[in-house]
């Protein structure tokens, strides 16, 4: 009998937290803006020089406020806070290039998937001969952004990491020789490593991984519904690929 009031009760919890949150939209609308948590992360969001953020996420974001009449504010945050920043109401949703692993897709209401993407390893040029195979790294030491993907790749292999607070940061652990190497995502890698970039010296080889991208909120939020069913008329009527073109990352949207 215990067991069945036990079951009951947290059942009765988990329709407490969903019906909490169904309301979001309207929430939104009534507080007339929707908080994005994001990092620095080109070409997804990333500030202009006027000090603006935009990227294809920050832009799609933007859109999909305006769809819901409300304006848009972006919260820089440390990603490996991303859950303890949505579950306590500081932000909205985390809208910046997130992998759907198994973690965030049990801590987060996930949107669709609407971009691949995949973790690559970052080395200086000049040392790209001395290492044929990712096997052929194991005594390296890995800058990685903490609580990321490429967090979890590395410490797959059992390889040495150094935890910074973003992907940038860890390309500039290479750049600076603090790291011997870094892990990232291709998207990121293709914008901002070698020749016309502020990183000529840097490349990107080998990948550990495919992935996808998606939007995290809270558990139960009609957000979820909202963005999924924005994101397919977004693709229908061609602005999702129009925002892609802008930074170059057509090749990675999912079909909606």
């Amino acid at each position: 009998m215990k067991k069945i009031i036990a079951l009951l009760m947290a059942m009765l919890m988990v329709l407490m937290c969903s019906a909490a949150f169904a309301g979001e939209v309207e929430d939104i609308q009534a507080k007339g803006k929707l908080v994005v948590g994001i990092t620095d992360f080109e070409p997804m969001d990333y500030k202009n020089a006027d000090g603006e953020w935009i990227g294809f996420d920050a832009d799609v974001a933007k859109a999909f406020a305006e769809s819901l009449g409300v304006e848009v504010e972006f919260m820089e945050i440390e990603w490996d806070n991303k859950i303890l920043e949505l579950n306590g109401k500081t932000i909205d949703c985390v809208w910046n290039g997130m992998t759907l692993t198994d973690e965030v897709k049990s801590a987060m209401d996930c949107s669709n998937a609407y971009a691949n993407n995949a973790q690559v390893v970052i080395l200086p040029v000049d040392a790209v001969e001395k290492y044929p195979d990712v096997e052929s790294m194991s005594g390296l030491n890995f800058a990685v952004e903490a609580g990321s993907a490429g967090e979890s790749e590395v410490a797959a292999l059992g390889y040495n990491t150094t935890p910074v607070t973003s992907q940038a940061a860890a390309l500039m652990e290479v750049a600076a020789k603090t790291s011997d190497a870094a892990v990232i995502d291709s998207l990121m890698a293709a914008a901002m490593v070698g020749e016309g970039t502020g990183y000529e010296q840097l490349t990107y080889t080998y990948g550990l991984n495919s992935e996808e991208y998606g939007v995290g909120f809270r558990k139960g939020s009609d957000l979820v519904e909202a963005l999924n069913s924005f994101l397919k008329a977004a693709y229908e009527d061609g602005s999702l690929l129009a925002i892609a073109e802008t930074y170059g990352v057509q090749a990675a949207i999912i079909a909606q």
